[in-house]
């Protein structure tokens, strides 16, 4: 033992020759540039799928090497080094029902729209457990179990987990691929309310290149130099001191895009960590700000409204989801009740 009484990095090496090696997915390497720089920091900048978190659990699984020998992620590898990393097989989650009671907005034999509540992931990730929108829409829809894959069923597109409002799933494969489609051709009307810091104008369109922050991993920006075309457009519902409510239409589907796009122009969605918002949001904050921040306790965005031509019908379906409780109880805190 090691005089803090934690484990020598010999005994970690037994303790890990005890334990049956996991079965490997993706076998990965690379050659070190240059020398000096930490394991973890290093693995996880030539990988940019891999957080420097995930990086560290790999290597304390003892799936990464530095030519040929085991690693810690405090190591330096020198220059020319050899670094291999092993990713195990993920067992995929256990997908039993689970009755949710999940608000529907539209229903027939091809499809449901429902009101996803803030605070649930649409589907479960990788090696991800815990409750989804997926387990309750199993125990409420029947015979989706495997209509486009048994880790999503039926889902045709996503939201955040702290998002809510409108989301569509198919009943049928047809179905499925035929609105995934008509996402990817952006024929679906989708529009948003959206809780923002600061001052926006009256109206805006934002058109950028998007992509994953060059930084921050987690993160996506449109400050980057290649990309793919991400569109916004806002208008202001209302406005407070020091914020703003906003309709949103979102021309393209990108990964937190109504989130980045409005964070890099200094409007960061109320509550929402990983964009900057909470820094806004502290002791130093107005009242109201601090009030409603409180009510709100997570990411003040919103599916509104969600509008398609029916694949079997070719009825419009429109879709509309009302203001969620906390969302309304923030508004009332900025004063801005006629908005909600």
């Amino acid at each position: 033992m090691t005089p803090r009484g934690r484990p020598s990095r010999k005994q970690r090496e037994r303790d890990r020759q005890k334990r049956p090696p996991p079965a490997i997915a993706e076998e990965r390497s690379f050659e070190a540039a240059r020398g000096g720089e930490r394991l973890d920091k290093l693995a996880a900048s030539q990988f940019p799928d891999l957080s420097r978190a995930r990086v560290q659990q790999l290597i304390a699984a003892g799936l990464v090497d530095v030519d040929g020998r085991p690693a810690a992620a405090a190591d330096r590898p020198r220059a020319g080094a050899v670094v291999r990393v092993r990713l195990p097989e993920i067992a995929p989650p256990r997908l039993d029902p689970v009755r949710l009671d999940l608000p529907v907005l539209y229903d027939d034999e091809h499809l449901v729209v429902i009101d996803k509540p803030a605070g649930l992931a649409v589907h479960p990730g990788a090696g991800g457990e815990g409750t989804t929108i997926v387990h309750g829409l199993l125990h409420q829809v029947r015979d989706l179990r495997g209509v486009g894959g048994e880790l999503r069923p039926g889902i045709v597109h996503r939201l955040d987990k702290d998002t809510s409002g409108c989301l569509v799933v198919a009943k049928t494969e047809p179905v499925l691929r035929a609105l995934q489609a008509a996402f990817k051709a952006r024929d679906v009307e989708k529009r948003y309310r959206a809780l923002v810091h600061g001052s926006p104008p009256d109206r805006g369109e934002l058109d950028t290149l998007y992509g994953r922050h060059p930084v921050d991993r987690k993160r996506f920006s449109s400050r980057v130099r290649a990309g793919k075309r991400a569109v916004t457009r806002f208008s202001i519902l209302a406005r407070a001191q020091g914020a703003a409510f906003l309709d949103v239409e979102l021309l393209t589907g990108r990964t937190h895009q109504i989130r980045a796009h409005l964070a890099d122009r200094g409007w960061p969605l109320f509550c929402d960590a990983l964009y900057g918002a909470t820094r806004r949001e502290g002791p130093a904050a107005p009242p109201a700000i601090r009030r409603a921040a409180a009510a709100l306790g997570r990411q003040g965005l919103h599916a509104a409204r969600l509008a398609f031509t029916h694949p079997v019908t070719g009825a419009r379906v429109a879709c509309e989801a009302p203001l969620p409780a906390d969302l309304r109880a923030a508004l009332r805190e900025l004063g801005l009740h006629s908005a909600a």
